[in-house]
């Protein structure tokens, strides 16, 4: 049951993704013909007005082959998002068989995507954690955070949701 309801999950977030992927790359309702396909151009484009300002803040370990990550992600708002995914790309491979906290999924043994959840302008998300092994002991690594989808307003601030963050195996938290 638990293999199941991973591969609905694991479903599902894959069609967000797609899904945002189209909306985010302009999908104006062209092509509807008439006064019909331009008002509803119209609507699109006023809807992809609204503002958010989403932000992902956290810290990253690493320590004898294991990286800790613990992520807050916020919308600094002003208009509301319907939900959002966080991506997590690592520069060295994870071990397999790794489970990973609800509403996450692997996208490949280097890269983690996790919905956030609606956020509410001026509001944050529940604290991500995550625990898990390398492949080997590296003595570095880097994690790129970025959002990889959301649905809600137009982010013009793009900046302080990409974070490349280099981290040593010292154990110390790397701050983004």
């Amino acid at each position: 049951m638990r293999a199941m309801s991973k591969g609905v999950l694991g479903a599902a977030l894959a069609a967000f993704v797609v899904l945002g992927a189209g909306t985010a790359a302009g999908a104006t309702g062209e092509g509807t013909g008439g006064a019909g396909g331009d008002a509803a151009a119209g609507a699109v484009a006023g809807a992809a007005a609204a503002e958010a300002d989403l932000a992902h803040h956290g810290h990253v370990s690493l320590w004898d082959g294991r990286v800790g990550v613990w992520l807050v992600t916020e919308n600094h708002g002003p208009s509301d998002v319907a939900d959002a995914t966080v991506r997590l790309a690592f520069s060295v491979p994870m071990a397999g068989g790794q489970e990973l906290p609800p509403g996450c999924l692997w996208s490949s043994a280097r890269v983690v995507s996790c919905r956030t959840g609606a956020l509410t302008g001026g509001g944050a998300a529940g604290e991500l954690a995550l625990d898990l092994r390398t492949v080997g002991t590296p003595q570095e690594l880097t994690v790129d955070v970025s959002t990889a989808w959301r649905v809600g307003g137009v982010d013009r601030n793009p900046f302080n949701d990409r974070h490349r963050v280099l981290v040593l195996a010292t154990g110390d938290p790397y701050v983004f």
